[in-house]
C-alpha cells in the first residue's frame, strides 16, 4: 500500500517453520524488491500465532545426497538472510509469538523489530548439539553484546518480550491486536523520509555493523556439518526427544 510492502510467511500450521522451499521463496521475495522503486519500507511478519519457529526439522536432505550438495543445500538459510540484509529499503519485523533459531535470524536481519507482548526469542541449536548458522551470530551480537549473545546462543535462554525490549532487540513493544497498526505507523515514519538518503544510510550502517562478521562467518555451515557428525549430536537429539538431561563427552 503506497510506499509500504508487507511480506507474510504463510505456514501457520507449522508455526511458519522454514523449509528449504520456504527459504527459497523468502530469498526470491527479498531479491525482487531490487526492481521496485516505489516500495520504501518492507514489513516482514508471520501468519498465525508465531513469527517463525525456525528451521523445519522435518525437511531433511534425501538419503545418500553427496556432502558437496548437502553443504550447498545447508546454505539456503544463509542465502535468505543475506537477501533480507541486502534489501535496499528499510525493513521492519512485526513479531508475535516465537522467533526461534532461524526465525530469530530472520527477525534480527531486519532493521527494526516491533514485538507484541507474546513475543519471545530462543536459539535451541546448542541443545541439539549444533551451532547457530546462517551467518546470523554477528546480528545478535551487534544487538545485545557478547555476554548476552552467549546467554541466548550458548545458553539457549528464552527471552520474553520485556527482556527483548530492555536489551534492545525490540525497538517497540505493543499488544497483539495493535502489532500491525504499530508496524505500519513506524513504517510510515520511514516511508516519509527521502528514500535515497535513507537507503544509503541504512546500507552504510549495516556495512559498519557487520563488516567483521561478514569476513569470518562463511564457515558456519561447515561447523554445522562437522558438529552434526559428533556423538554428542546424537546424545542431544535423544535427550531432547525423551525430555531428559543429556550427558555429553565432547566426542
Amino acid at each position: 500500500e503506497e510506499y509500504i510492502t508487507t511480506l507474510t510467511m504463510q505456514r501457520p500450521e507449522r508455526a511458519n517453520a522454514l523449509s528449504h522451499a520456504h527459504l527459497a521463496e523468502l530469498e526470491h521475495a527479498a531479491l525482487s524488491l531490487r526492481d521496485d522503486p516505489d516500495t520504501r519500507v518492507v514489513i516482514l511478519t508471520g501468519a498465525g500465532k508465531h513469527f517463525s519457529s525456525g528451521a523445519d526439522l522435518q525437511d531433511t536432505p534425501a538419503a545418500g545426497m553427496p556432502l558437496v550438495q548437502r553443504r550447498r543445500r545447508a546454505r539456503m538459510g544463509e542465502r535468505a538472510i543475506e537477501a533480507i540484509l541486502g534489501i535496499d529499503q528499510i525493513t521492519i519485523a512485526a513479531w508475535r509469538g516465537a522467533a526461534m533459531g532461524g526465525g530469530a535470524c530472520v527477525a534480527t536481519a531486519c532493521d527494526f523489530r516491533i514485538g507484541s507482548h507474546s513475543a519471545f526469542m530462543e536459539y535451541p541449536e546448542v541443545d541439539l548439539g549444533i551451532n547457530l548458522m546462517w551467518k546470523s551470530l554477528p546480528l545478535i551480537v551487534s544487538l545485545v553484546g557478547p555476554a548476552r549473545a552467549k546467554r541466548l546462543v550458548a545458553g539457549a535462554e528464552r527471552a520474553d518480550a520485556q527482556t527483548l525490549y530492555d536489551w534492545g532487540v525490540l525497538d517497540h513493544l505493543t499488544d497483539d491486536e495493535n502489532l500491525m497498526a504499530k508496524a505500519i505507523e513506524v513504517a510510515a515514519q520511514y516511508a516519509s523520509k527521502p528514500p535515497i538518503a535513507a537507503q544509503m544510510i541504512k546500507q552504510s550502517t549495516n556495512q559498519l555493523a557487520y563488516a567483521l562478521g561478514s569476513s569470518i562467518m562463511h564457515m558456519d555451515v561447515d561447523q554445522n556439518l562437522f558438529a552434526a557428525t559428533s556423538e554428542d549430536r546424537g546424545a542431544a537429539i535423544t535427550a531432547k526427544l525423551n525430555k531428559e538431561t543429556g550427558s555429553f563427552t565432547g566426542n
